[in-house]
């Protein structure tokens, strides 16, 4: 999806929004000129199947009208005028055909990865999803079980609220379970249809932010404890931190026309707040090396490029520059909520990269939580 598909359509419904004219500048501050969206802008833009006469419907307001002294032709005149203006999608018009998406990517996703690595279907043990954005029960779990035949003894541990923190959380907990059972195989599904989020209703400049920024996803990725010729990275610790008090900061409001993504400006500067208990993390952590350690990649999705820019600016002294590169070129189109780690681990893989490169991994999310591992490149 093209930017600037989304400014012509901004600029045909809203026409007189106060921030139209900084519109350009706005989109190019993102930096993102595309992103990938599971279904195309025509169907996130379209009306829905009502009217401008919502419930109770003609009969009342044909009523109310007579009772305030309209004509009768007046009357009919009103409600064909309401009846011609079109109304919002519904939350299940929105929701069911990107459902559908978020299923049929995962699966592919999820076969994908399983042949990277050399397995097979049969060979899963435990599925850990996340899809954040298109609320379904039986959720994806069920649905990929289903869809990839996998064997019935398989452990299902759907996540469908982690949102930004789903690809580094189900790694850190896909690490503990094969842990317990090296032989186990863990398979991470995330597939998430940020693009649900697009309000065109919505004539706030955050709403014009939030449908600049989203991408659909879907990654997934396999897990064992026993090396394999495929395996790509060690994971040898985690990290959690939660602030409190802090979950009116980023949410989803689910309305009538759907789900809405909202932020407050106090956001990104909440998010460092985790950045820097993470620094201390990785401190203590090589405190018996600090001045010589640190990592070689850093795969960061903190919500956006204005935390990354932080981040550089508060490495611990010494670090060398370009450890978020992936990142940033990750951004570049769009932020992709709980599948962005796993896609900047997949950059860092296609890039190519020595065995025994460290590397950290690191996502926030709303609540405002944020997870962390720690690994080596294999």
């Amino acid at each position: 999806m093209k930017t600037g598909e989304i400014l012509a359509e901004v600029r045909g419904r809203q026409p007189q929004a106060p921030w139209l004219p900084r519109i350009d500048g706005i989109a190019a501050s993102t930096g993102i000129d595309s992103r990938g969206w599971m279904l195309p802008l025509a169907t996130a833009a379209a009306p829905g199947s009502g009217t401008g006469l919502r419930t109770p419907g003609a009969g009342p307001a044909r009523a109310a009208l007579a009772h305030h002294g309209f004509t009768e032709h007046e009357v009919d005149r009103a409600i064909a005028a309401l009846e011609a203006i079109p109304a919002s999608q519904t939350i299940q018009e929105r929701t069911a055909p990107a459902w559908a998406a978020v299923q049929a990517y995962g699966e592919r996703a999820a076969r994908d990865a399983l042949r990277s690595a050399g397995l097979d279907t049969t060979d899963v043990d435990c599925l850990i999803t996340s899809h954040s954005t298109t609320p379904a029960l039986p959720g994806l779990d069920l649905s990929l079980l289903n869809r990839l035949g996998l064997r019935d003894d398989v452990l299902l541990l759907p996540a469908t609220q982690w949102a930004c923190i789903a690809g580094t959380r189900s790694l850190a907990l896909a690490a503990d379970l094969v842990a317990a059972d090296p032989d186990r195989v863990v398979l991470v599904v995330i597939s998430e249809a940020l693009s649900t989020t697009y309000q065109p209703a919505d004539d706030t400049l955050e709403s014009l932010i939030v449908r600049l920024l989203f991408a659909d996803t879907a990654v997934a990725v396999a897990v064992t404890g026993r090396p394999r010729p495929e395996s790509v990275l060690r994971l040898d610790a985690a990290w959690h931190h939660t602030l409190p008090g802090t979950t009116d900061l980023h949410r989803l409001e689910t309305r009538e026309d759907g789900t809405h993504f909202v932020m407050d400006r106090r956001g990104p500067r909440a998010v460092q707040e985790t950045v820097a208990a993470m620094w201390e993390w990785l401190r203590t952590r090589h405190q018996d090396d600090a001045h010589s350690w640190h990592p070689d990649l850093l795969l960061a999705h903190p919500g956006g490029t204005r935390v990354l820019e932080y981040m550089e600016e508060t490495m611990p002294e010494g670090w060398p520059e370009g450890l978020l590169a992936h990142s940033r070129d990750s951004y570049t189109t769009g932020n992709r909520g709980g599948a962005a780690v796993l896609d900047i681990l997949g950059r860092a893989h296609d890039a190519g990269q020595k065995p025994g490169s460290r590397t950290v991994l690191y996502a926030a999310a709303p609540g405002l939580t944020a997870t962390a591992l720690e690994g080596e490149w294999l």
